[in-house]
This record gives structure tokens, sequence and C-alpha cells, in this order.
């Protein structure tokens, strides 16, 4: 069928957080804006082994706004499904996908033979997944047919980026992928678009908005102190990129500066420990603060008593270590790594903390948690839950509703609609009625699968 006016299809991230997909077809291309994995309480959902509703021997070329699993977890399948077009990103999210994916497809493997089904991919599908993946710096454009792109600094995760895509039929096109939480502690503010006419956002945290930024390491340092004083265990569950890094900042800096007392702190992570020291190879995209505290000599993911722990071994014995400490494990959401047999052990102990610092899926065993259930069930156990739950929203990566409405704001004057996706249905809809009602803009929700004509 011959397109005569690009389309914009809907083909995942709609109605939900994650999942992300999005399909520009041109008159003369058909583009995907991120390919992600639909997460719950497992990655074996068999939402990500359907079909595409494309067929993706026929998708041109893929653009890759970051290295999250949502954001890059259905890869694999696509190309095991006949994709064979380019792959574009930052250098970065290369080098994080490059340790996140294969990583994805052990636990998926894992995950899907206790479900008694097939997996969406195996690590054997992963070395395809590289052969045609070009990096594309900031703020260089480059064609994809008749349309031309270019990538501006998101300021979420490391090398994570929103897209603009500029067509003579419709203008410039923004694709959010998923925006920083702005200012962090380590990356650069979020780049600025003002000319948009049409716009993709994110809808993470669109319906509240997070603690002060800068109150952050005061209650990270305010809730350490209460768990030394009951001589307790405080659990984080950390994503394995950005999270993880900036709390060990944080945890540094509450160390040199003589404002927690000594405490082992363990890393209990091998993917973030990988992701860290990519981090420490990028500090070029830190911004100049982080910078120059860097410059002053500070190895600034490293502390007098941190111990990073690679084997399971290692991690099994964490708890013999008597009296308070700190334990940083994957994965964020409670949905598998080692963190769930550090729950096992301490989420009964009335005398220890659990401290979420990130979105929490549906589903997820995290979300359970954060909602206060009385117990849970870690691999067929039974768990009361006694330890105090702690959520800490000002750790999110993502833009709060204040930060949204700033970012679309800016193309206030040349916007013909903004389409609101990667949320929760009820986050979504109050992000939409926001736009409409005090900027004025033509926002809307868009369907599962749905495709709107574009100029």
């Amino acid at each position: 069928m011959t397109v005569t006016k690009p389309t914009l299809t809907f083909c995942g991230g709609t109605g939900s957080v994650t999942g992300a997909n999005f399909l520009l077809t041109t008159p003369q291309k058909k583009i995907l804006v991120d390919c992600g994995m639909i997460q719950g309480r497992k990655m074996c959902d068999d939402a990500n082994t359907v079909a595409f509703m494309y067929n993706p021997a026929d998708i041109d070329a893929l653009i890759v706004t970051h290295a999250h699993l949502d954001h890059i977890g259905r890869i694999p399948k696509l190309v095991k499904d006949g994709f064979k077009g380019a792959i574009y990103s930052t250098k970065e999210t290369k080098e994080l996908a490059e340790v996140m994916l294969p990583d994805a497809a052990r636990v998926v493997g894992e995950e899907a033979q206790r479900c008694g089904m097939a997996p969406a991919y195996t690590e054997n599908d992963i070395p395809a997944v590289f052969k045609n993946w070009e990096v594309i710096p900031y703020y260089q454009s480059w064609a994809i047919g008749d349309a031309t792109f270019y990538l501006k600094d998101a300021g979420h995760v490391l090398g994570s980026a929103f897209v603009e895509c500029t067509h003579d039929a419709f203008g410039k096109l923004v694709f959010s992928g998923d925006l920083g939480n702005s200012p962090s502690p380590l990356l650069r503010d979020t780049d600025v678009v003002n000319d948009a006419n049409y716009m993709i956002i994110e809808s993470v945290y669109g319906d509240r908005n997070h603690e002060v930024i800068r109150d952050r390491r005061a209650v990270l340092e305010d809730i350490i102190e209460n768990v030394i004083t009951r001589h307790g265990t405080l659990l984080i569950p950390a994503f394995s990129i950005e999270r993880t890094q900036t709390i060990l900042f944080d945890i540094n800096v509450l160390v040199e500066e003589r404002r927690i007392p000594r405490i082992p702190v363990f890393l209990d992570a091998p993917l973030a420990i990988k992701v860290t020291d990519i981090y420490k190879r990028s500090t070029d995209l830190f911004n100049k603060q982080a910078q120059e505290v860097i410059r002053g000599g500070d190895d600034i993911f490293s502390f007098e008593g941190l111990k990073v722990i690679a084997t399971p071994e290692g991690s099994k014995a964490i708890h013999a270590t008597d009296g308070a400490k700190i334990i940083i494990a994957g994965s964020g959401m409670s949905h598998g790594g080692r963190i769930i047999h550090h729950e096992k052990h301490y989420l009964s102990d009335a005398s220890s903390t659990l401290l979420i610092v990130g979105y929490q899926s549906p589903g997820s065993l995290g979300r359970e948690l954060q909602e206060g259930v009385g117990a849970v069930t870690i691999e067929g156990e039974k768990i009361s839950v006694r330890a105090r739950i702690e959520t800490l929203r000002a750790y999110s990566g993502h833009r709060d509703l204040s930060g949204l409405l700033e970012f679309a704001s800016a193309s206030n004057l040349t916007l013909k609609k903004v389409f609101v996706a990667m949320g929760e249905p009820s986050s979504s809809q109050f992000l939409t009625q926001r736009l409409r009602d005090f900027l004025g803009l033509n926002a809307a929700m868009p369907a599962p699968g749905e495709t709107v004509e574009l100029g």
C-alpha cells in the first residue's frame, strides 16, 4: 500500500509505563523508536512473546532512546523475527545495551523455564543485535529516507536521548523517551526543544510531583541513621543504570563529609558493577559539578566501607555481617536478581528498612511492598513484612508533573498535538488534562495500536 501521508502507530507504551514501541511510517521508510519489554512480576510475560503488530522484516530502521529494558528489551526478538535494518543510538546507550541484553536473556530464559514456556529469545540471539548497530553522537543530524533525525540529551540515564524528527509533511515530531529528573547529581540537565509540532511525551509521574531534589540526600541520611540506631539492615533494590550510581555518589558524600558513621555498604549487583564501569569511562557526559569533584581526585563511586560483591557465595555471606549495614542489589522492582534472597532474609525483621527509589510496575513485588501488604510470597515461600517500607521518589530518574509540563510548554506556540504515553492510565489521563487546562494544548491518550496521520 502506498503511503501518501506520514503516520504514527502506537505499537507499545500506551496504557502502561513499559513496552515503548512507536512506528513512524513515511512515504519512503518505516522507522521504529524503541522496542521495549513489558515488565511486571516476571519478565517471561506472555505479552513479550506475542508477534509484533507489524512485520519486522518491513522495518527499515530502529532508533533507541536509552538502554533501560522497557525500551530495548524486545530488540533481540525483533531481530530474531526478521528485522535487518540499522539500529541507531548514542555510544553510551549501545555500550549499556551490550551488558543489559545478555543479562536480560539469561533472566528471561530462567523464568521461562520455571513458567514452562518458550522464551522470547535466548543469549544466542544477542550477537546479531549489534551487527548493524550504529553510533550517533548528540547534536548531529542524519537522514533515514525522507526524514531527518537529531538526538538531544534527555538527562535520564547515561547516553539517554530524546529524538527530534523533521519531515516536510509535518514539521518536527519529538519522541521524548524518558525525560530526566533534573538537576541530577551526575548528569547534565535535560535539553530543551521549543519548536516541536508533534510530541510523544512520557507520563510515568504525570500525576504527582517528587520531593524537592535538594532535600534528597538529607532524607537518605535520616533513613540511614535510623537503621543504624536500630542496628538493622537497609535494603535498596536499585536499577543497575543511573539509580545505583546516584546512590553510591550520595553515600560517598555522606561518608566523606562524616554525616553518617562508617557502616558496611554492599554493592551486590554484578550488572550494576559492569554499568558503573561504563559510567567511570563516560565522565564527559557528567554535569560540571560532578566533573569538578572528579578533577579534585575523588572516586565518586567508591568510599570507605564499600564492598563490591561479585559472586553468589559472597552475596550469601553478607547475612553473616553483624550490626547495621546497607545492601544495594538488583533488580529495581524486586522481580528478580539478588535482592530477592535479601528480601527473604530481612523483610520479616522489624529493625530493617526497604527503601524504594524508583517506579514499581503494577504486579511487581516492589509494587506490592510499596502498597503496604502484610505478607508476600518469594520463591514459593510466604514472608511476613515487618520491615519499614520507605519510598523516596526524589531518586526517580523521571520528570514529575511539573517537569513534564515545563518540557511541553517550551513548544507551546508551535505544538499541534501532544500524545501522552508511557504511563499508567490514571497518570497519563491526569497529565493529558493538565496539558489541556494549563497550557491549552491539544493533548490525547492514544489507544494501543492506534494510528494517526501527521501533517
